[in-house]
């Protein structure tokens, strides 16, 4: 699922030391269960989840509350190893060589997924073929597509204009990947149809995640921080001693534990009349259907010509029954 550009950007998040993946998991929120309280009473059923770009799990973890198994894929081993373990959830390292069949193939087959999620990630993928699989596997009725970032925190009025001077000094060192959630979506190509509700290409809605965060946490956030680590491979340390030293201070005491969130931007969406359509005929364009008679009744069996991924052979069967 990535381009060049794309694949290069997600091998270096998955290059990530063990000291920095470390850092990115305790800095990271957890996402409101609300929120799948939210998705998992809009989709039409609960077997199966998709969580891409899992990285340790922590939207998997809130999927697995509502739907019968969660596939949770990623480039970054570093972080599934990390990833918090539940009976429901099967993990899965899945290599930028991965074939779209073969991605197919490992989440559950074509129209097999419930809910598919993107949380903090669809921004890295190459996204025409990610969006290519989403349709394949989503299921054509009933099932959603939700993808969010978070590109902001509010901790304190001290604190926050220390942070509004760091992300401007991002500027040279953003890519385009980059822009795509610092855009808050705004710009995200989404080819699905808009849930009432739940924004749409071009107006994600905006959400609170509300997290406690300590200093220490606060500071593997920013030595984390794809800005920061972007603009140290260029050769400039953003997130120097003077400045951390000025964020301390303004922090107050070191083991305060504060009461802050994340600002975050969600788009919901769902396979269009339109595609559906498209996939009936490519479905049908791969099953040749020979009706046979006998005495009593008409038959018809559904072969399949070319059945490169699962489910086309029970569109097939469904579509020989109904032309019957």
């Amino acid at each position: 699922m990535s381009n060049k550009k794309t694949e290069r950007e997600a091998t270096k998040m998955a290059a990530l030391s063990d000291k920095l993946a470390d850092a990115y998991q305790n800095a990271r929120p957890r996402y409101p269960i609300d929120w799948f309280t939210k998705l998992a009473a809009r989709t039409g059923q609960h077997k199966l989840a998709w969580d891409v770009g899992t990285g340790n799990g922590q939207a998997s973890i809130g999927l697995a509350e509502y739907f019968e198994k969660v596939v949770a894929t990623d480039i970054n081993e570093a972080q599934l190893k990390r990833a918090v373990k539940h009976v429901r959830i099967s993990y899965h390292h899945t290599p930028t060589t991965m074939s779209e069949d073969q991605m197919v193939a490992l989440v559950g087959g074509d129209n097999s997924v419930d809910l598919i999620v993107a949380a903090q990630a669809v921004h890295y993928f190459d996204l025409t073929p990610f969006y290519n699989i989403a349709k394949r596997v989503l299921r054509k009725e009933g099932g959603l597509i939700a993808v969010w970032v978070y590109n902001d925190l509010v901790i304190s009025p001290e604190v926050d204009a220390i942070m509004k001077r760091l992300v401007d000094s991002t500027f040279p060192f953003r890519t385009p990947v980059m822009n795509l959630a610092f855009d808050s979506y705004k710009t995200l190509p989404f080819p699905f149809e808009g849930v009432n509700g739940m924004g749409c290409e071009g107006k994600p809605i905006t959400l609170d995640i509300p997290h406690k965060l300590s200093l220490k946490g606060f500071i593997g956030f920013l030595r984390s921080w794809q800005p920061a680590m972007k603009a140290k491979e260029r050769g400039v340390e953003l997130v120097t001693e003077d400045l951390i030293s000025k964020f301390e201070e303004a922090w107050g005491d070191d083991d305060d534990v504060k009461d802050i969130f994340y600002k975050a931007h969600m788009i919901v969406g769902k396979i269009s009349a339109s595609d559906i359509e498209r996939h009936r005929k490519r479905f049908e364009s791969n099953c040749v259907v020979t009706k046979l008679k006998d005495s009593n009744n008409s038959a018809v069996i559904a072969s399949v010509t070319a059945a490169a991924f699962a489910g086309v052979a029970a569109y097939c069967a469904y579509s020989a029954r109904k032309n019957t």
